[in-house]
C-alpha cells in the first residue's frame, strides 16, 4: 500500500519537480520571479491539444513541438517584450506585470481558439496523454502504473539529468552561473547578461511547457489549475532556495510523495475541511519563514523603487485637486442621472476602490507586497455575517469584522519581521490560500455554502439598498480614508515607516522600532480591506466563502499597481476601472478574454514604467510643459595633457555621473602600450567613476572614448571585454559561487597555464572563490590575464585590505603585464607603490584631471596638494 502511494506521489512529484526546476533558473538568472510560468504552461499543454486534436498530428510530435519550439520561443519573446526590462525594475512591478501575463496569456490562447474555431478548450475537455491511447498500464514493484506516468516519470529524469549536464558542464551553463553569482562582473569578462537572461528564459518556459504537457492528462484544461500547479511548484523552488536546482527537483519529488502519503493515511484530518489538499501551501509558508530568511533588506519589496518625482509639485493646491474635483462632480452626477443598474456597477467599482486603499498602505507607504488582502476582506464579511446571524447588533458585527480583519492582519504581519522581498510576497498568499482552503471552509464559520445574509446599512432616511446611497456612502468613506493616509504620510508614524522602509538598520539605531512599525501597517492595511469587505457583503446582500477567493488579491494589485498604488486616486481608478472594462465589453458584445489580454499590455507597460498610469500622465503633461533646457556647456578643458605617441586608449572630455548628480566633468586620460598611468586622487575625487565609465559599466553623458582610434563609447562592457578593455573593480572581482576552475574558465578556454604560474591556485580549483584569502582572490582576478593579456587593464584599488606581501605579488603582476605592452591604468588610494611603478601619474579633484605628467615630475608638494584637494 505504501509503496504504491510513494510511487504515484514520484510521478505527481516529477510535474512539480520539472515546474519548478524552471522556476528556479529563470529566477536565479534574471531576478524575477515569474508568476505567469504555470501560464506558460497552460499555452503549450492548449497547443499540444489542438495540434493533436485540431491538426491530427501524432501526440510525440505535438509534444515536441509545444515543449522544443514553442514554450522556448514565447519565453524569448516575453523576455525581448518584457522580461529584459523588468530585470532592472522594482520587486513590485516585476510581481505585478507577471502576474497580468497568468492572466493575459490563457485568455490569448483561448481567443485564438474560438477565433479559429477549434476544437473547444475548457476545464470540461478531456485530453489524452504523450503515450499511447488508451494508455497501458504496467506493473512496477507489484504497484500498477500507466504508459502516461511512466512517461511522466521519465522524461522529467531526463530533462534533470539534462539541465544539470548543461548548467555544470557547457559553457553557456558557466556564463549563466557566473551572471547569476555577480551580474555586473560578468558583463565586465565579456558575457553578454542579456543574451545569458535570455538563454534562461528560454530554459525555464521550455521546462515549464514540458511540465504543462506531460500534466494536461490529469489537469485538462483549466487555466486556473495551471495556476494553483505553479505554486505547489513554487513550494519545490523555496526548499531549493530559489538556487539550487537539484535541490528543488528532490523537494519536488518528495512533496508529490507527502502529499500522496498525507491522502492515504491520514484519515483523522477529514473532520478538518481542505486540510489534507493544503499540503503543498503549508510547506510553502514553512519554507519561506525557516529557510529563506532575508539576509538584505527586509523592510518590503517595493522601498528599491525610488520614489517617482513629483511634477505637480509647482502647481497650486487648487489645481492638483481640480481633475479630482471634476471627476467627483462627474461621478455624482452620473449617480443621480443614470440608470440604477449602471449606478450599482460604479458602486460594486467603489467597493473594490476601498479595498484597494489597504493596497496604497501596506505597498505605497509600507514598501510591503501582501497579497492576502482578499483574505482579509473576506474574514470581515464573514466575521460581520457570523455576528449578525448570532443575534448582535448590525453595527457591533461590522466593528467585529474589520476587528477581525485587523487581527488576521498582524497575524500575518509576524513573517514580515524576518522576511522581506519576494519571499514575503509569497509567504502572504501562503497564509491567504491556507485561509481560503482551510479556515474559510469551517461550516461554523462560513455557514457552509449557503453563507450569512448581511442586511442593508441604514442610515434613518434611507439605506444602502438604494445603489444611489451605497456611493455616496463608499464615496464619504473613502474621503476618509484618503484623509488618514494623507495624515499617516505627514505624521511622525509616517516617517517611521519611510525609514523602516528606506534603511532599517538606520531607522534601528535611530530608535524606531521596525517589527511595531510593520504590524501597524499591516494592521491599518488589513482593517482597510476588512471594511471594504464588509461593504462588498453589504451591497451584495450575503456572503460565502467562495465569494471573494484568495486569488483575487493576486489580481487586484496588479490592477492597483498598474493605475498608481503610492496614491488613494490611483486606488479609487482602479476600483472603477476593475468593473467597467468587463461591463463595457460584454455590452459590446466583446470577448471577455480580450479584458485579459488589455490587462496583460498593461503589464507590458508597467515593465517600462512602474510608477503607474497616474504617474506617467504626471510626466508627460510635465515633459510636454517644461520649458526647453538649454544645451549644456562645454566642460572645463582639463590642463594639458603631456603628449603621447600613439595612444591606445584615450577618454576625451568624458562627462559622466549616476542619476541627477555628476560626477565627471570634463575627463580626458590616454593610456599607450606598454605604460602604466597612475590615477591619484583623494576620496570622491572620481577615479572609480572614471574606471567605470572607461569600462562601459556606467554610460557617459558627453565626450567619447576611443580604442586604438576607434569610438567604443556606445559599445556595451561586455563588447569592450571582448575587444580587449579588462576591469579589476574595486573589492575583488570574483564570482564567490564559482569554484576557482570556473573563475578562470570564465575567461580562458584552459586554464592549465595559470597554474603552472600560480601553483597556489592549482592546489585550490576546486574551492569556491568566496572562501579565497584577500590576496589569493586578488591574484585569481589578475591571473588570466597572464595567459591571455588584455589590451588595456583598468586595476580599481588593486592593493586595498591586502598584506603587504601580496601587494608585492599584485605588482609583479601589473609589472610583467607592463612589459608585455598592456595599456595599465592604475587607480591606487596608496600612492608610494603606484608611483614606483608608474610611468606617467594624472591627479583627479572633483571629477577633473587637474594635473598629468611624466611621473620625473611629481614632487612631495604635488602629491600633497592633490590629496588634500588643493591646487
Amino acid at each position: 500500500m505504501i509503496l504504491g502511494y510513494v510511487l504515484s506521489g514520484l510521478v505527481t512529484g516529477a510535474i512539480f519537480a520539472v515546474m519548478g526546476s524552471g522556476l528556479t533558473l529563470s529566477y536565479a538568472a534574471t531576478g524575477v520571479f515569474n508568476f505567469a510560468h504555470g501560464a506558460v504552461g497552460f499555452l503549450s499543454a492548449l497547443l499540444f491539444y489542438e495540434l493533436n486534436q485540431a491538426a491530427g498530428l501524432p501526440a510525440w510530435l505535438s509534444a515536441l513541438v509545444s515543449v522544443a519550439l514553442f514554450a522556448p520561443a514565447l519565453g524569448y519573446l516575453l523576455h525581448r517584450t518584457m522580461f529584459g526590462g523588468l530585470a532592472q525594475a522594482g520587486e513590485t512591478a516585476q510581481i505585478v506585470a507577471t502576474i497580468g501575463l497568468t492572466i493575459a496569456l490563457p485568455a490569448l490562447g483561448l481567443l485564438v481558439v474560438d477565433l479559429a474555431g477549434l476544437p473547444s478548450a475548457d476545464a470540461t475537455s478531456l485530453p489524452r496523454g504523450v503515450g499511447p491511447h488508451p494508455a497501458l498500464s504496467f506493473e512496477v514493484l507489484g504497484v500498477r502504473l500507466d504508459t502516461d506516468q511512466l512517461i511522466t516519470f521519465g522524461f522529467s529524469a531526463v530533462a534533470a539529468a539534462g539541465l544539470w549536464a548543461f548548467m555544470r558542464h557547457s559553457p553557456y551553463g558557466l556564463r549563466m552561473r557566473a551572471a547569476v553569482d555577480r551580474r555586473r562582473l560578468a558583463t565586465l569578462r565579456g558575457i553578454d547578461a542579456d543574451a545569458t537572461s535570455a538563454l534562461a528564459w528560454m530554459l525555464g518556459s521550455g521546462l515549464a511547457g514540458l511540465a504543462g504537457v506531460l500534466a494536461v492528462s490529469v489537469l485538462g484544461l483549466d487555466a486556473t489549475a495551471y495556476t494553483v500547479l505553479l505554486f505547489a511548484s513554487a513550494t519545490a523552488a523555496v526548499f531549493g532556495r530559489l538556487r539550487s536546482i537539484p535541490w528543488t527537483f528532490a523537494a519536488g519529488l518528495a512533496l508529490g510523495v507527502v502529499q500522496n502519503l498525507v491522502a492515504g493515511y491520514t484519515d483523522f484530518l477529514e473532520e478538518v475541511t481542505g486540510l489534507r489538499t493544503a499540503v503543498p501551501v503549508i510547506l510553502l509558508f514553512a519554507g519561506l519563514v525557516l529557510l529563506n530568511r532575508s539576509r538584505e533588506r527586509v523592510a518590503g519589496s517595493a522601498a528599491e523603487d525610488a520614489p517617482p518625482p513629483d511634477h505637480l509639485a509647482g502647481l497650486p493646491p487648487w489645481r492638483r485637486r481640480m481633475p479630482w474635483a471634476l471627476g467627483l462632480a462627474a461621478l455624482a452626477g452620473f449617480t443621480f442621472l443614470a440608470s440604477e443598474y449602471y449606478v450599482g456597477v460604479a458602486a460594486q467599482g467603489l467597493v473594490l476602490a476601498l479595498i484597494f486603499c489597504s493596497f496604497v498602505v501596506v505597498t505605497g507607504i509600507g514598501g510591503m507586497v501582501n497579497l492576502a488582502q482578499a483574505a482579509f476582506a473576506s474574514m470581515a464579511a464573514l466575521t460581520c455575517g457570523w455576528a449578525f446571524s448570532s443575534g448582535l447588533p448590525f453595527f457591533v458585527a461590522i466593528v467585529l469584522g474589520v476587528l477581525a480583519a485587523a487581527a488576521v492582519g498582524m497575524l500575518v504581519a509576524l513573517p514580515a519581521l524576518r522576511l522581506g522581498g519576494r519571499v514575503l510576497t509569497l509567504a502572504t498568499l501562503a497564509m491567504a490560500l491556507l485561509a481560503d482552503q482551510v479556515l474559510f471552509q469551517v461550516d461554523a464559520f462560513s455557514n457552509g455554502t449557503i453563507g450569512w445574509p448581511v442586511p442593508a446599512l441604514g442610515l434613518g432616511f434611507a439605506d444602502t439598498s438604494d445603489p444611489r446611497v451605497r456611493v455616496v456612502v463608499l464615496l464619504v468613506l473613502i474621503g476618509a480614508v484618503a484623509l488618514l493616509v494623507r495624515n499617516l504620510e505627514r505624521s511622525a508614524s509616517g516617517r517611521a515607516i519611510l525609514a523602516v522602509r528606506s534603511a532599517p538598520a538606520a531607522a534601528t539605531t535611530s530608535g524606531l522600532s521596525a517589527p511595531r512599525t510593520k504590524i501597524m501597517i499591516f494592521a491599518l492595511a488589513s482593517a482597510i480591506a476588512g471594511l471594504g469587505g464588509v461593504l462588498f457583503a453589504v451591497s451584495k446582500g450575503s456572503i460565502t466563502a467562495t465569494d471573494l477567493p484568495a486569488f483575487s488579491g493576486f489580481v487586484w494589485l496588479a490592477v492597483v499597481v498598474l493605475q498608481g498604488v503610492r496614491r488613494v486616486g490611483g486606488a479609487v481608478l482602479g476600483g472603477l476601472i476593475a468593473v467597467a472594462v468587463p461591463e463595457l465589453l460584454a455590452t459590446w458584445g466583446v470577448s471577455a478574454h480580450v479584458g485579459a489580454i488589455l490587462f496583460g499590455a498593461g503589464g507590458v507597460i508597467l515593465a517600462k514604467h512602474p510608477d503607474g498610469v497616474l504617474t506617467q500622465l504626471a510626466e508627460l503633461r510635465h515633459r510636454r510643459r517644461a520649458p526647453l533646457e538649454p544645451a549644456p556647456s562645454e566642460p572645463v578643458p582639463a590642463p594639458p595633457v603631456a603628449e603621447v605617441d600613439g595612444p591606445l586608449f584615450r577618454l576625451e572630455g568624458v562627462v559622466a555621473g549616476y542619476a541627477d548628480s555628476m560626477v565627471l566633468r570634463g575627463v580626458d586620460l590616454a593610456v599607450r602600450p606598454g605604460e602604466v598611468v597612475a590615477l591619484l586622487g583623494a576620496n570622491g575625487a572620481g577615479k572609480s567613476t572614471t574606471c567605470a565609465v572607461a569600462a562601459g559599466d556606467l554610460a557617459v553623458t558627453g565626450g567619447r572614448i576611443l580604442l586604438d582610434g576607434e569610438d567604443v563609447t556606445a559599445w556595451p562592457a561586455h563588447r569592450r571585454a571582448r575587444a580587449g578593455i579588462l576591469l579589476a573593480p574595486e573589492g575583488r572581482g570574483v564570482f564567490p559561487g564559482l569554484t576557482v576552475e570556473e573563475n578562470l574558465r570564465t575567461w580562458l578556454p584552459d586554464p592549465g597555464p595559470v597554474y603552472e604560474r600560480l601553483p597556489q591556485l592549482a592546489e585550490r580549483r576546486a574551492v569556491l572563490a568566496g572562501a579565497l584569502s584577500g590576496g589569493e582572490q586578488q591574484l585569481l582576478t589578475l591571473a588570466p590575464a597572464l595567459v591571455r593579456p588584455p589590451r588595456v587593464l583598468i586595476a580599481d584599488e588593486p592593493s586595498l585590505g591586502l598584506a603587504p606581501m601580496m601587494v608585492r605579488q599584485v605588482f609583479d603582476v601589473f609589472a610583467e603585464l607592463r612589459s608585455r605592452g598592456v595599456a595599465l591604468l592604475l587607480v591606487e588610494e596608496k600612492a608610494t607603490e603606484a608611483l614606483a611603478l608608474a610611468d606617467r601619474v594624472a591627479f583627479m579633484r572633483l571629477g577633473r584631471v587637474t594635473w598629468a605628467g611624466p611621473r620625473s615630475e611629481v614632487d612631495s608638494e604635488r602629491l600633497t596638494a592633490a590629496y588634500l584637494g588643493v591646487r
